[in-house]
């Protein structure tokens, strides 16, 4: 200290702590009033904006409250200067810190705006987190006075190391990215792979994809290997889907009945069950002549693609009393097999016929053979 302490400086110091503590209260009550405001928003990212600034009012307050008690202490100018760049220190790293949460959690309310059930991005999330660190880091050593210059070029050497020997993880990172750029997967789709995976796009990390099939078990595919295979995106381009669903009728039916019952039945389900398409006119096409009946395709539409199953479930369940009702026939598996004994009836035995053996009809032979017995006393 350049002279003595003072009463006057304790009070002054006090009082400067003391504000700064009543200005970080008061700062977050306010914000926490400001955040039951923005909970009735339907934007979530204010929110998140709220909430991390409640985090950083007070340290700002109590920084700023520590700083003027500094400057009203009789300090020297060296560890005045040395209080002031802690201050700004610790400022710059609550900042950073808060800013690194404020980008993530608005990417990844962007993230969840732009994808179906559930899902993350957590590969841009981190990127985004990383990067806000990193700019924090380096501000904060350029206030302190200390050159970033070799820094970087240390860096920029290391990187080509580093890039050598994570080659698969590079790949995997770069494949990520490129995936969520191009927009072919995204979280919240389902997904078919070649290799017959298939299931939710859970989350889309720095290495890998994660899948939730329906059974809820998950499916972990590296992205390079996703980027790679062949995919079928049941969301792309749009998350409705028609669904088909096969039926066979009696010959003896009525078929332009059978087309009129059975849309007015998919008709029904569609404005019924959850998941399927209110506007959406279902289609009866008639393909086949089959062995017991003739065969056709009924489309309907699903909402999303896990919805299929139960619109299949309810859709045969009310046509099949529908057509009960009705007296419309769906017919057993069957097969009319003709048989020609050769030599009977006049017919004559045709090239390639396999001859049947003919019934007995009179008593039968019971003449002894060689070595059998005519009865009890018998010798043979």
């Amino acid at each position: 200290m350049n002279r003595a302490l003072t009463l006057h400086d304790v009070i002054v110091v006090a009082a400067a702590l003391v504000a700064a503590a009543a200005a970080g209260l008061l700062l977050r009550m306010a914000l926490r009033w400001l955040g039951e405001r923005a909970r009735r928003t339907r934007w979530s990212g204010d929110d998140i904006i709220v909430a991390t600034l409640r985090t950083l009012a007070p340290w700002a307050a109590m920084a700023v409250g520590v700083s003027s008690a500094a400057a009203a202490l009789p300090l020297t100018r060296t560890i005045g200067h040395t209080v002031n760049q802690v201050v700004i220190a610790a400022l710059i790293l609550a900042t950073t810190v808060t800013a690194a949460r404020v980008v993530a959690g608005l990417v990844q309310t962007l993230a969840l705006s732009r994808s179906g059930v559930a899902g993350t991005a957590t590969i841009f999330v981190n990127i985004t987190r990383i990067a806000v660190l990193m700019m924090g880091v380096l501000i904060l050593l350029q206030t302190l006075g200390i050159s970033i210059a070799p820094l970087l070029t240390a860096l920029g050497v290391g990187g080509l190391a580093v890039a050598l020997a994570l080659q698969d993880t590079l790949a995997n990172l770069f494949a990520g990215v490129h995936i969520l750029a191009s927009k072919t997967v995204q979280p919240g789709h389902y997904i078919r792979l070649s290799s017959l995976e298939e299931g939710y796009v859970v989350d889309i990390n720095w290495r890998n994809t994660t899948i939730r099939q329906l059974s809820d078990n998950l499916v972990i595919i590296p992205n390079a290997k996703l980027a790679n295979t062949i995919t079928t995106n049941y969301h792309q381009p749009g998350q409705e889907m028609s669904v088909m669903v096969q039926v066979r009728v009696a010959y003896r039916s009525d078929l332009e009945h059978v087309e009129r019952v059975t849309t007015e039945v998919g008709a029904k389900v569609m404005a019924d069950v959850s998941g399927g398409v209110v506007d959406f006119e279902p289609t009866i096409r008639f393909h086949t002549f089959g062995e017991s009946g003739i065969d056709f395709s009924v489309f309907l539409g699903a909402l999303e693609f896990s919805d299929q199953y139960l619109i299949k479930h309810e859709f045969m369940k009310r046509l099949h009393r529908r057509y009960q009702a009705e007296g419309i026939e769906i017919p057993l598996p069957m097969r009319t097999v003709v048989l020609h004994q050769p030599g009977q009836s006049g017919q004559p035995e045709q090239p390639g016929q396999v001859p049947l053996p003919a019934q007995r009809t009179g008593e039968a032979d019971l003449t002894p053979g060689p070595g059998m017995t005519t009865g009890p006393g018998s010798t043979g």
